[in-house]
């Protein structure tokens, strides 16, 4: 027997990303970790706005990369960690990234061919976890209950989990507990197939 199961990873400004192909039929059952709110959900806390402004500052920017400075991705990614721990994890990881998903999802709203448009109601939608830790100040919690409200619109199973002491990293130290949970739900979430 075979367990399929569509695992997605997401970059800055791409949260978002694996709600929009679970939508589309891509995938067995999805998991978001801190995820970007998709067009409908309109929660918008003055701490995603402020992670979103460096993209979102200046309209030249939508083809462009925004880089963050150390400061703005401790205060945007690392919250949780020391300032040294932080810088750390800028060093070895960090990578700027596009403007674009964050004009794509800062404008969906007023956008009736959004890039980032779902069927909150969509039968044939595959499982989905939406997972954010407590301290994550692009995705706090209210932002995840937000969504959490507007995809249990769908007949299939929707959870939504908050790790407490937890940040928008992922790697943050008990990062094993996340990934071992999350794990167990899709495969317990996904259907099963014989071969």
């Amino acid at each position: 027997m075979a367990i399929a199961v569509t695992a997605c990873l997401h970059l800055r400004g791409l949260g978002s990303r694996p709600q929009l192909l679970l939508d589309r039929g891509l995938g067995a059952a999805g998991v978001t970790l801190g995820t970007g709110a998709p067009k409908g959900v309109l929660r918008l806390p003055l701490s995603t706005l402020r992670a979103a402004w460096p993209a979102l500052r200046n309209p030249a920017n939508l083809k462009k990369e925004t880089p963050l400075t150390p400061k703005q991705f401790h205060w945007c990614f690392t919250n949780a960690l020391s300032r040294e721990e932080s810088d750390a994890v800028y060093q070895r990881y960090y990578i700027p990234g596009s403007a674009r998903p964050f004009f794509q999802a800062g404008f969906a709203n007023f956008n009736p061919k959004a890039a980032t448009k779902v069927d909150y109601r969509n039968p044939s939608r595959p499982p989905l976890l939406l997972a954010t830790g407590t301290e994550d100040r692009i995705c706090p919690p209210s932002v995840n209950k937000a969504n959490f409200k507007k995809q249990r619109q769908a007949p299939t199973a929707t959870e939504h989990k908050e790790y407490s002491g937890r940040c928008h990293f992922p790697g943050q130290d008990g990062w094993e507990e996340v990934a071992d949970f999350v794990l167990s739900w899709a495969t317990e979430h996904s259907p099963r197939r014989d071969g």
